[in-house]
């Protein structure tokens, strides 16, 4: 039979909470977790009209840009980044319209229920997902987004550095075909992990130890040493000076 196999890519998202709708954040927060989204990041804020103006800078120049930053300002928001399958495509889906009272008429979603007009909708989301990394970047400054692997450079890191060590294991299971065989292939690729580091035991410690107390023993005697032989050169000229200062007289 052909089996068709699904990869499944977590995408991130950016939710904001906006001020008119803060109030319901925890009645919002359950309604994303039942459709089936994780929240990993959270924090409530409250934005600056220069920090609105930056974040929304590609609606710079439009008509109603002045009133946007200036009703994102006047209070606290609550910004979340989600993750799931396509998660851009699916809040998008579940916030509705930009404009409140049309969804109100169409479907009712989460702006139709929360929104009150075009500005005042409730709630935002992310456009693509381009924009929502920027957008959780500016949220969440210490955000890490990497890039999916494609399926060339999964396939190449499992031949390189998974499937050697995991054939090695499988090759030892079967010679000694445990009762629990995959307790015993875990316990066996912890022991042979070739990534780990490196941890010396205490004969080893001990003896490196000993090396280096060696040396700096040696190298403090023969500080000792020099010091010995100036005092004694010190001395000697000295003692010529004077003889030489006495017969002079």
């Amino acid at each position: 039979k052909n089996i068709t196999l699904y990869r499944i890519y977590v995408e991130r998202t950016l939710a904001l909470i906006k001020p008119n709708a803060v109030d319901k954040a925890e009645e919002i927060e359950d309604i994303i977790l039942k459709a089936g989204f994780t929240i990993l990041q959270k924090r409530k804020l409250q934005l600056s009209p220069e920090q609105c103006s930056d974040f929304y800078a590609d609606q710079y120049g439009k008509l109603f840009f002045p009133s946007l930053t200036a009703f994102m300002s006047s209070g606290p928001i609550v910004a979340l980044t989600l993750a799931r399958d396509d998660a851009v495509t699916h809040w998008k889906s579940i916030i509705g319209p930009v404009n409140s009272v049309k969804a109100r008429e169409t479907h009712p979603d989460l702006r139709a229920k929360y929104g009150t007009s075009d500005l005042k909708n409730g709630l935002h989301g992310s456009a693509t997902f381009s924009v929502a990394k920027r957008e959780i970047k500016f949220m969440f400054p210490n955000s890490i987004i990497e890039p999916f692997p494609s399926k060339e450079a999964t396939a190449e890191y499992l031949s390189r550095y998974v499937n050697p060590t995991l054939l090695q294991g499988l090759i030892n299971l079967c010679k000694h075909k445990p009762q629990n065989p995959c307790i015993w292939l875990a316990d066996w690729l912890i022991k042979n992990n070739p990534n780990k580091p490196q941890i010396c035991d205490g004969a080893i410690v001990e003896e490196v130890e000993y090396v280096i107390f060696t040396v700096l023993f040696g190298t403090f005697l023969n500080l000792m040493y020099c010091m010995v032989v100036f005092l004694h050169v010190y001395w000697i000229y000295r003692r010529a000076g004077a003889r030489a200062f006495k017969a002079h007289k």
